[in-house]
């Protein structure tokens, strides 16, 4: 198993290597098992992410492989995330409550967006990856995890130490190492100064 030891994404100025380094693999290490200290931070990391009026619509359920709840927000996965995210150390479903006392939480979505981007960083800084994935049945999951009546769940986020190694799939493997683009930023942002 190897890490990258240089900077992974090319960025016009230097930011974070938390940011920098950043990056979505599927190969996980399935021999590792994540710390309670790297687990309480990842959730301390995402509660204290910014949150619209305070209101903090989100709601993370998580399950440590072997856990009937990583088995339960595991069996809910689509098509390929079901050939590799059973590798992942912690499995996270992130749910969002879009109203509250008849008041719609407009911002819900946005705000669930800061949880895992910040839960990720955290995670990243702790020499841990995330994937959060989008192709999981929502209904199905909202069953499994018991979800009460107006809280859905929007992603699931796998976490744990990336491998590269055999124990792998070579189609996961050749994945993990295409090569990685994003818009300039030029395209991205429209800076007036």
């Amino acid at each position: 198993m190897t890490e990258q030891l240089t900077v992974r994404n090319e960025t016009s100025v230097p930011i974070l290597d938390a940011l920098s380094d950043r990056w979505s693999p599927r190969g996980f290490d399935a021999d590792h098992a994540i710390s309670d200290e790297d687990l309480t931070a990842i959730f301390e990391a995402g509660r204290w992410a910014p949150s619209a009026s305070n209101t903090q619509p989100t709601t993370l359920v998580a399950g440590v492989r072997g856990t009937a709840t990583f088995d339960r927000i595991y069996g809910t996965l689509m098509d390929f995330n079901l050939a590799w995210a059973d590798r992942a150390s912690l499995l996270i479903a992130v749910t969002v409550e879009h109203e509250r006392d008849g008041k719609a939480l407009r911002w819900a979505e946005y705000d669930a967006g800061a949880v895992a981007a910040h839960l990720s960083i955290e995670a990243q800084s702790r020499g841990l990856h995330t994937h959060q994935m989008g192709g999981f049945h929502v209904d199905a999951l909202a069953e499994a995890l018991e979800l009460p009546a107006g809280r859905t769940p929007i992603t699931v986020i796998a976490v744990g130490q990336h491998d590269d190694s055999d124990a792998v799939s070579e189609q996961i493997r050749a994945r993990d190492t295409s090569p990685r683009s994003r818009r300039e930023l030029t395209d991205f942002a429209s800076i007036e100064r």
